[in-house]
């Protein structure tokens, strides 16, 4: 269900979930390519292989919050920002989870593609990221994967 951006959070509002979301998700993806033995020097332009992707999109998304911090408030672009920093994640997780077949590390691969879902949803459509019931769960999903990653010795 969209709500009304008119009906909705502000702009700022807004900045300060999706952001805090996306700094979530780094951290996440961070702790899952230590656990994998990824060094973020291991980015490559044109990624060959999980490592190189994982850490490419590390890189990236770092870029992207500090690049974040810079400008005004804009729901979908903060939004497409924790949706990036969320897709790192879930990247990492997969990689992370290629570890071991550990009942936690298949919940956190789980947990992790279901915020990179989650965080996509409230940032696609006609949400744009100024939808408070999808920015909701997206935040909700966050810190279950979060909680995931911890449990699986990620975090």
């Amino acid at each position: 269900m969209t709500t009304d951006p008119s009906e909705s959070l502000s702009a700022d509002a807004f900045r300060k979930l999706h952001a805090a979301r996306a700094r979530s998700a780094y951290e996440r993806a961070v702790a899952a390519c230590r656990h994998a033995g990824i060094d973020p020097d291991a980015a490559q332009t044109v990624p060959t292989g999980p490592v190189g992707r994982a850490a490419n999109a590390l890189r990236l998304s770092a870029q992207s919050l500090t690049a974040l911090a810079g400008t005004a408030p804009d729901p979908a672009a903060d939004a497409r920002c924790a949706r990036n920093a969320a897709a790192t994640a879930a990247l990492a997780a997969q990689v992370a989870a290629a570890l071991d077949d550990r009942t936690e590390t298949a919940t956190a691969l789980r947990a992790a593609l279901t915020a990179s879902q989650a965080a996509a949803t409230a940032a696609g459509g006609t949400a744009a990221g100024q939808d408070a019931a999808l920015t909701a769960k997206a935040d909700a999903t966050e810190e279950h994967a979060v909680e995931a990653a911890r449990t699986a010795g990620w975090m």
